[in-house]
């Protein structure tokens, strides 16, 4: 039997779709350096063939691996139509306009004119993309006083929201805080069992109610229950119903207003969960959920196994919203703090 992988392996086999991507689409920038051959001089006359040798002399290379080193050593010269193919190959391997702009402006002036390896144009990226990615690396930070701090996670169905909430909740036990479970998404049912499987599983307590009942009510009740026994962490799930914005948006307000008389801060952290394999729909979200819920913060779900995490670049460049933690797969230990060089250097696959 196979030993489990570690988070960070997983981290690098998600991702690698992701910098396979962005190599494939760099591949056209560079060219392969031949490596210089030195002419062989020519044979001069002897009196006599010399004695036979044996036939163990050193192997001439083969074909592939010559290939793996022209690789290894293709080169660019950084000038304008080298630097407009790696803003293409970002634009294309989904870290957005902005930022794909942004990263070609900085190496153009750090490093216009040079001559670069793959591997040292990878570096440099990577670089970049960190600087992107640094101000928006912020831990969800249990820090409200009085206690609970509300915490509402939002997202549409299927974004990984509600298993996103177990595995928060896990990140909060493992730092000795106390934590209570909030089923609001009452409108489906399966999200209310699902919950509840989860909270069984990590052993925290769970306030729900009855399918299509109030969610400002459960909220309401949930608040009084922490309050009551000390809860440091009050998790609360929400609907992801946006075909009637509307609605949503009304619900929303309503969970606010009820949270308000309680405590004024209240709600603290407004966390929309993302699901990066949907690449750039990823941040037509978020637009929509700002104008509904006011975000505060995002966790990026499913970044183990798809070729679109440069979104997660985007979302940073266009938004500069927190990025608390990302999903990296199905375990309760998979939601990981958010390390930007980390990510910045798998991404652009020199990690």
């Amino acid at each position: 039997m196979s030993e489990p992988k570690s988070w960070t392996e997983r981290l690098f086999g998600g991702f690698r779709k992701t910098s396979e991507r962005l190599s494939e689409n760099l591949a056209p920038a560079f060219t392969a350096e031949e490596p210089e051959t030195t002419p062989e001089p020519e044979a001069e006359p002897t009196p006599a063939p010399a004695p036979e040798r044996s036939s163990a002399a050193a192997p001439t290379p083969a074909p592939s691996i010559i290939a793996k080193v022209a690789t290894m050593t293709r080169t660019a010269k950084l000038d304008q139509a080298t630097l407009d193919e790696v803003e293409d190959a970002l634009i294309l391997s989904d870290l957005g306009p902005s930022a794909a702009s942004r990263i070609t402006a900085k190496l153009a002036e750090k490093r216009f004119g040079l001559t670069m390896t793959e591997r040292e144009l990878k570096e440099a990226v990577a670089e970049e993309i960190a600087e992107i990615l640094r101000p928006v690396a912020k831990p969800l930070e249990i820090v409200a006083f009085p206690r609970p701090q509300v915490i509402l996670v939002i997202g549409v169905n299927g974004s990984g929201k509600t298993t996103t909430i177990a595995k928060l909740a896990h990140l909060f036990q493992e730092q000795d805080y106390g934590v209570l479970l909030a089923a609001g998404d009452t409108f489906r049912a399966a999200a209310i069992g699902q919950l509840k499987v989860w909270a069984e599983r990590i052993g925290v307590p769970i306030v729900t109610g009855p399918e299509g009942g109030d969610p400002a009510s459960i909220v309401f009740d949930a608040v009084k229950q922490a309050t009551a026994t000390g809860i440091d962490a009050l998790v609360v799930d929400t609907a992801g119903r946006l075909q009637n914005k509307r609605e949503l948006m009304d619900e929303l307000a309503k969970i606010r207003r009820v949270l308000g008389r309680l405590n004024p801060e209240a709600p603290h952290d407004v966390v929309l969960v993302l699901d990066a394999t949907n690449g750039q729909n990823a941040l037509s979200q978020i637009d929509v959920f700002k104008e509904v819920a006011g975000v505060t913060g995002l966790i990026m779900t499913k970044l183990d196994g798809t070729a679109r995490g440069g979104v997660l670049v985007a979302a940073a460049e266009q938004y500069g919203l927190p990025i608390h933690a990302i999903g990296v797969g199905e375990k309760i230990d998979d939601l990981r703090p958010f390390d930007p060089d980390l990510v910045a250097r798998v991404i652009a696959g020199v990690a």
